[in-house]
C-alpha cells in the first residue's frame, strides 16, 4: 500500500484567523517527516485535518490514496494520532488504556505486539499504575502505544516531545527510528528547530504557510549569506544598535550571542567592530559560524514578511 500523503491547496479559517493559506505538501510514504515552525504555525490544524477531524475550506488531501473527506471512515483505520495533549483516560490504569484503544479497532494487544514491544517492554512495569499518574516521558511512550495499537500505516505525531525532559526526547526519535525501519509513513509537528535534523525531510511552517521543503542538510546549504557570532558584555544593547546599524541585514539573539548578517557580500569585520565599539561596547567576540536550521527559518521568514 502506498502509505504516502498528498496535499493540495489546503485551507482553513477560524472566524477572521486564517490557519492556513493554500498549502501544497508531498509526504512519500515510509517517510520520517518533520513539520517545523513554531506555536501559531497551523501545525496541529493541518494535522486535525489529516486526522479527518476538521473539513477543509478549501482543497483537497489524500492518506494513501484516500481522499480525507470521502474516505475518513477509512482513513481513521489506517491512521495513528497523538495529539500534543496528553489525551488518554488519567483515571484508567496503563494496561486498561491500552486494551481499551485496542477494542476500538477490534484488535487485542497480543496480535499487535510486535508492533509495540520495544516500547511496551518500558512502560510494562508500570502497566497497573494510573495514567493521570506517569511522567512526562512515560505518558508519552504510553500515548505512542495506544496511536500505534492498530498498526496503523501513516503515524501523526503533534509535538510529541514538548514538556519532557532531554533523555525522554532522545529516546522517544529512536523509537521513531525504529518504527520507520517496520515502513510506517511518521509525521511529526515540532517546534524544536534542532528536532529538524533528525528527519528525513522538513517542512518549514509559518503563519499557515510553507515557507520551504528540503532535507534539512540542503535546506542549511541554501543558505544565501556569510553568518557571524556575536558576543558582548550586554547582548540585548548589542542587538539594538546592530538594528540601527546600516549594513545590517539581520540580527537575531541565539542563547548567548547574536547571529549577523550583513548587506554586502564583501566587507571587513572590523567596520562592525568599530562601530560597536563606538556605541560602547569594548568587549567583543565575532566569529564567523554555519548556519543552522534556526538561522534558516528567521532568514525565510524574514523574507516571507518582506523586510529582505
Amino acid at each position: 500500500m502506498n502509505a504516502g500523503i498528498s496535499i493540495e491547496n489546503l485551507s482553513k479559517t477560524y472566524g477572521s484567523v486564517q490557519a492556513l493559506k493554500g498549502i501544497n505538501l508531498d509526504i512519500n510514504s515510509g517517510e520520517l517527516f518533520g513539520l517545523i515552525g513554531p506555536d501559531g504555525a497551523g501545525k496541529t490544524t493541518l494535522f486535525r485535518l489529516l486526522a479527518t477531524l476538521l473539513l477543509p475550506d478549501i482543497g483537497s488531501a489524500r492518506l494513501c490514496d484516500i481522499d480525507i473527506v470521502e474516505g475518513y471512515k477509512q482513513i481513521r483505520n489506517l491512521l495513528g494520532y497523538m495529539p500534543g495533549k496528553f489525551s488518554l483516560y488519567q483515571d484508567l490504569s496503563v494496561i486498561e488504556n491500552l486494551e481499551f484503544f485496542a477494542t476500538v479497532f477490534d484488535t487485542r494487544i497480543e496480535d499487535n505486539m510486535d508492533m509495540i514491544h520495544d516500547i511496551w517492554v518500558q512502560i510494562e512495569p508500570f502497566k497497573d499504575r494510573l495514567a493521570g499518574n506517569l511522567s512526562g516521558g512515560m505518558k508519552q511512550k504510553l500515548a505512542l502505544c495506544c496511536a500505534l495499537i492498530h498498526q496503523p500505516k501513516v503515524l501523526l505525531l503533534d509535538e510529541p516531545t514538548t514538556g519532557v525532559d532531554a533523555v525522554s526526547r532522545s529516546e522517544f526519535w529512536q523509537m521513531l527510528k525504529s518504527l520507520k525501519s517496520k515502513g510506517i509513513t511518521i509525521v511529526v509537528a515540532t517546534p524544536y528547530m534542532d528536532e529538524a535534523n533528525l528527519c528525513e525531510r522538513v517542512a518549514l511552517i509559518k503563519d499557515g504557510e510553507i515557507l520551504q521543503v528540503n532535507t534539512p542538510q540542503e535546506i542549511v546549504d541554501q543558505f544565501e549569506r556569510k553568518l557571524y557570532a556575536i558576543k558582548s558584555d550586554d547582548n540585548y544593547q548589542c542587538l539594538l544598535d546592530l538594528r540601527e546599524f546600516e549594513f545590517t541585514n539581520s540580527v537575531f539573539l541565539f542563547g548567548q550571542t547574536l547571529h549577523y548578517t550583513d548587506v554586502r557580500k564583501e566587507f571587513s569585520l572590523e567596520e562592525v567592530n568599530s562601530y560597536l565599539k563606538s556605541k560602547g561596547h569594548l568587549h567583543l567576540e565575532i566569529e564567523h559560524v554555519k548556519p543552522g536550521i534556526e538561522d534558516c527559518f528567521m532568514a525565510l521568514s524574514t523574507k516571507a514578511d518582506g523586510y529582505e
